[in-house]
């Protein structure tokens, strides 16, 4: 059974840093794309990162650009995602997702695995 456990959440001050982790359990997810997305009170679920099978493409979305980072210890089968310079408006549920595709697809549609989320919260 595959398992996507995130952690790292919590509450944090406007222009703070928290480094949230993605561990995958189950399968491994070493040659496969793997992203975040969140989702704020009363919103959709987002595209926030993505990185490809081999680790060498990523993309973000416009809103975090410059402030995020994605990236994976395939040892580990462990997604990690560096947020600093946080904003209010970052606050959601983030989420960590898995496919079984090499493609960095920023497309919720394209991930056939999920985890439960965990809790940011940046106050102001």
């Amino acid at each position: 059974q595959v398992q996507l456990v995130e952690s790292g959440g919590g509450l944090v001050q406007a222009g703070g840093s928290l480094r949230l982790s993605c561990a995958a359990s189950g399968r491994t997810f070493s040659s496969y794309a793997m992203g975040w997305f969140r989702q704020a009170p009363g919103k959709e679920r987002e595209f926030v990162a993505v990185i490809s099978g081999s680790g060498y493409t990523t993309y973000y979305s416009d809103s975090v650009k410059g402030r995020f980072t994605i990236s994976r210890d395939k040892s580990k089968n462990t997604l990690y995602l560096q947020m600093n310079s946080l904003k209010p408006e970052d606050t959601a549920v983030y989420y960590c997702a898995g496919r079984t595709g090499i493609g960095a697809a920023t497309s919720m549609s394209e991930y056939n695995y999920w985890g439960q989320g965990t809790q940011v919260t940046v106050s102001s």
